[in-house]
């Protein structure tokens, strides 16, 4: 039979390579959410993982289209760099734990599903619209499922609910410091941070002696009413706009999407495994966020993202006892749409499972990519122009990413 041949080793190799591509995906999406701990069959089990990615997109043929009503030099004129690195490397960790007794199943996790980072700097012809953003995440999570005989199977039910912190900050430039003779760098700054709370459902079936499983999950969006923060322009003279010198108190509200997703994987012969995904994210919800001082808005993020699709194949073999091994091909629809950096991705990942023995298991994977090319321009986003300060254009880019994970049960 086939489940006396595929190895649980296996089974979590290729759950592993899926990771691994979710960390690459459209929008701010990170790490996402997992709950591929809660199907191990160990009564405990404690894992621990860590992506580290490395996107190499870089923009060019940069232009200057700022139209703000305070007095903005043009920065081509005055010599500004017309291309840049826009994109920083990262990390994506993970932890969790869980325990299960006579078909109740629970699993607690850390996660950093979210973030974001672009550096292009305070001296490319864009730094009207950008110099720095970062977004970061903290998200704490419980799973619980119930599992029943059902035909030849199990049956489970799964829920639980997350916590989500979020916070994050972004620079650009409101003046060119040569307007103002360097007496500031004329750089405006807003910080932001929110927390709020979300669900997650879904069922599964599981086949174990032909190493089967399909799993649906549903994860809510989490709803930000309070999104706080400040706006400094300190470093904007009074003279240049009438809020300069200030630091003003902002607050606005957004949601980060729901998500729908579906996995399945299967035996397919002795030693071998199939397993593919598709999930669907609600990104096209997050437009434009404004921020509001004394019901006055005073900036907002423009993201008019569309709804993003991961689609994720591959395969995976058994090669003894101690060592399985899986390959992986992803694409992921990028969210960008007028204006942005998020076309399409291309993800290549392969990974291996190393089992010394029946307690602990060690993952490695890697993924190579291809970031699509494409420019961006003005649009418009509920009446209000956006990505109207600079347009580009950026060629296909290469991602890697490199990933570990430690597992102990017993």
């Amino acid at each position: 039979m086939v489940r006396t041949i595929i190895s649980r080793g296996l089974l979590v190799v290729a759950a592993g390579c899926g990771l691994q591509s979710t960390a690459l995906a459209g929008g701010l999406e990170r790490g996402g959410y997992n709950i591929d701990l809660l199907f191990d069959p160990s009564q405990f089990a404690v894992e621990s993982s860590a992506t580290f990615v490395m996107p190499q997109r870089k923009v060019k043929n940069v232009v200057d289209t700022n139209t703000l009503p305070i007095p903005a030099p043009n920065l081509n004129t005055l010599g500004y760099s017309t291309s840049a690195d826009d994109s920083e490397n990262y990390w994506s960790p993970r932890i969790g734990a869980k325990a299960g007794y006579n078909g109740l199943d629970c699993m607690f996790d850390y996660s950093q599903p979210y973030g974001a980072h672009t550096k292009p700097g305070a001296r490319w012809a864009g730094a009207y619209d950008n110099i720095e953003t970062k977004v970061n995440s903290d998200n704490y999570a419980l799973t619980c499922s119930y599992r029943f005989d059902v035909g030849p199977g199990q049956l489970r039910v799964i829920g639980g609910a997350n916590y989500l912190q979020m916070d994050g900050f972004k620079e650009r430039l409101l003046v060119a410091p040569e307007l103002i003779g360097f007496a500031a760098s004329g750089v405006g700054r807003l910080d932001l941070e929110a927390d709020g709370w979300g669900w997650r459902a879904g069922l599964a079936y599981e086949i174990p002696e032909y190493a089967f499983r399909a799993t649906l999950m549903y994860y809510s969006e989490v709803k930000l009413k309070e999104i706080t923060g400040t706006v400094d322009l300190t470093q904007v003279p009074a003279i240049v706009s009438p809020l300069g010198g200030l630091i003003l108190p902002v607050e606005g509200s957004t949601s980060m999407p729901d998500a729908l997703e579906l996995k399945v994987q299967s035996g397919i012969a002795p030693g071998w495994l199939a397993f593919g995904s598709v999930k669907w994210t609600d990104w096209s919800q997050l437009q434009r966020i404004a921020f509001y001082n004394s019901g006055v808005e005073i900036t907002s993020l423009d993201l008019g993202y569309r709804d993003g699709w991961t689609v994720t194949g591959g395969i995976g073999h058994k090669f003894n006892d101690q060592w399985s091994g899986a390959l992986s091909v992803t694409w992921d629809r990028g969210t960008s749409q007028e204006f942005g950096t998020q076309t399409d991705s291309w993800l290549f990942g392969a990974g291996v499972a190393y089992s010394p023995n029946q307690n602990v298991e060690i993952r490695l994977g890697g993924v190579v990519g291809i970031l699509t090319g494409g420019d961006s321009s003005g649009t418009v986003i509920d009446g209000t122009p956006a990505g109207h300060r600079a347009t580009y254009e950026y060629d296909d880019d290469l991602v890697a990413a490199l990933s570990t994970s430690l597992k102990i049960k017993f």
